[in-house]
């Protein structure tokens, strides 16, 4: 896992004046929203005896803890706790850590990590966010897989025709080489023009209609922006599909993508269930042979495991993610977040 980055932690939608615990990076945070309706994001844990705060409820924009009701304010700082008699001060380590948050194409961004404020890497851009004629779904699955196995799942054009042989990936069977593309680097991230060759319809599922009997060119770019973010631009003559990952690690087994999907065809919202239950499907497919991957985590040495030149865009991420861990950015496992230099709570809108 690496610090120093914003990470979509939760969709916007999913935070409100009631508190909620993010599990995140091996830790637990808690996220709510103010008077103000703005996010903020504190270390689930209280400084006192280790209440989860995220059990505790809100009071004028602060929130209680629910073992002994201390109350803490948006930065952290206690500034009461009800079983001293009055005028007795507050111990100067009666705080828990706060993070700065951004809010932004309908997520909620969590930085963690030690830099200052002015060297922040950005968030990475999503214009279709704001494109009125790609219409949007939302969704989220869970893989009992380390988060760098499902990057590259999203990042890797060989498994199609036999991972998702039942889904979208019937047609590639017939043909399933990967062409030899370039990976191109890009502002913290990497990516990659690929086409395939589909000569078939997919045996079920929306695609059906917009597949040809016949061999039909798929046209797809595929990106990868620090720490945890995919998309995937896939053209097929008929209608275009974006679909933007961002792959939450909760834990070292564990990892929750939670998904935009960006379409201009069948822009109807009564279509939406028919995509986000073909998602869903698709995802199913992933879940299965990610989940059986050993090791956990992918090998921290490129002689550990064979490479062919389809995995170009992998090998590209697995240098990318080394370059950073030299760098002292990454995390430990299980390191919690006392381990690490505390960050000064900012509110960005």
């Amino acid at each position: 896992m690496i610090k120093n980055f914003w990470y979509a932690c939760e969709f916007s939608s999913a935070i409100t004046n009631k508190p909620k615990q993010i599990v995140m990076l091996n830790q637990r945070f808690v996220l709510y929203r103010n008077l103000q309706g703005q996010v903020v994001a504190l270390k689930d844990r209280c400084s006192h005896r280790g209440a989860a705060l995220s059990m505790g409820w809100l009071e004028n924009g602060c929130i209680r803890c629910p073992y002994h009701g201390w109350k803490f304010q948006a930065n952290g700082q206690c500034i009461e706790i009800p079983s001293n008699a009055p005028g007795t001060l507050i111990p100067k380590k009666a705080s828990v850590d706060s993070y700065p948050v951004q809010e932004k194409y309908g997520f909620v961004w969590l930085f963690y990590g030690d830099l200052p404020e002015e060297q922040y890497p950005p968030i990475p851009p999503l214009p279709e966010y704001q494109d009125p004629t790609m219409h949007p779904i939302y969704l989220e699955y869970e893989m009992k897989a380390h988060y760098t196995r499902v990057i590259e799942n999203a990042l890797d054009p060989a498994h199609l025709y036999a991972v998702h042989a039942n889904s979208f990936g019937a047609g590639f069977a017939q043909d399933p080489r990967v062409e030899e593309y370039v990976v191109r680097d890009e502002d913290w991230g990497i990516s990659a023009k690929i086409t395939y060759k589909n000569y078939t319809k997919p045996k079920n599922g929306i695609f059906k209609s917009f597949f040809r009997p016949a061999r039909t060119q798929l046209n797809a770019k595929t990106s990868f922006y620090l720490p945890n973010i995919t998309k995937i631009e896939s053209d097929f003559g008929r209608g275009k599909m974006i679909n933007y990952a961002v792959h939450i690690p909760v834990d070292d087994n564990t990892t929750i993508s939670k998904r935009i999907q960006f379409r201009n065809f069948f822009t109807y919202s009564w279509a939406d269930r028919i995509f986000v239950k073909f998602h869903q499907k698709v995802g199913l497919e992933d879940r299965v042979v990610t989940e059986s991957q050993h090791p956990k985590l992918i090998p921290d040495t490129l002689s550990t495991e064979v490479h062919v030149p389809a995995d170009a865009l992998t090998i590209a991420y697995r240098k990318l993610r080394q370059k950073y861990l030299a760098m002292g950015w990454g995390l430990e496992p299980n390191k919690t977040a006392s381990d690490n230099s505390k960050v000064h709570f900012l509110t960005l809108r």
